[in-house]
């Protein structure tokens, strides 16, 4: 049996930056003030260390027993740089204790109090801080994890009270659509929103927008996004 050769990792993750690059001159922004997050769900970890090869540092698992058996688990390359972990699904209680022993350098989906409190108590019992961000179901719609907006301000302050998480901003995930333009009024909204929350909470750091997939990307961009979460345009469709 063979196996299967790797897609263009290199020259893909070149033309995602690129188009990055454009975006970003398109609403006068500074391309280097937005991280690519490559996102390696159902991936091998030899996509992982194609893109370590190729200079990319910033990974996106969706599952927290994935993220740890291809990033703990299995070592690095000698001579490559280690990759920084950034957890972009929802995680439930009973998988608290796996993420947080992932050592994610960002947590994105923080989407209840519940499991905020559960993670700072984790990182408290060890003396460290997690790094996070608010999820926020901006578009309402059942189907998506998140705060809704009214919710997130009532716990907001309970939130950044703990002392085991330090908030960074928010994330979304609008509404799935072909066309790219209509997830432009639902980045805007977060953005919007991350501007009202840095005005009640200045104490706080809002400098993150964690918006963008492969499809709509540039437009989150546009919008304001700090970090996009690109999977399918650098390694190509979910392998299951």
């Amino acid at each position: 049996m063979t196996t299967p050769s790797l897609p263009p990792i290199a020259e893909n993750l070149q033309r995602v930056r690129e188009r990055m690059q454009a975006a970003a001159r398109r609403a006068g922004r500074d391309p280097a003030h937005i991280t690519l997050v490559a996102v390696t769900k159902t991936h091998p970890r030899a996509y992982i260390d194609a893109a370590l090869a190729a200079g990319h540092l910033d990974f996106g698992e969706n599952r927290p027993e994935e993220a740890y058996a291809k990033f703990v688990e299995q070592t690095t390359p000698a001579g490559s740089p280690s990759p920084r972990l950034h957890l972009i699904g929802p995680i439930q209680s009973r998988k608290a204790k796996i993420a947080y022993a992932c050592h994610p350098a960002l947590i994105h989906s923080i989407d209840r109090l519940k499991i905020a409190r559960k993670l700072s108590n984790l990182a408290q019992a060890n003396g460290r801080a997690l790094d996070a961000l608010l999820e926020v179901n901006i578009s309402g719609e059942a189907s998506k994890h998140g705060f809704a907006a009214d919710q997130l301000r009532q716990v907001l302050p309970e939130i950044l009270a703990l002392p085991g998480l330090r908030i960074h901003g928010l994330m979304t995930i609008p509404p799935l659509d072909p066309n790219p333009e209509a997830a432009r009024p639902f980045f805007a909204a977060l953005r919007s929103l991350r501007d009202e929350l840095a005005l009640a909470y200045p104490q706080a750091d809002w400098s993150h927008l964690s918006m963008g997939m492969s499809h709509d990307f540039e437009v989150a961009i546009e919008e304001g996004a700090t970090i996009i979460r690109v999977g399918s345009a650098i390694f190509g469709p979910r392998q299951r």
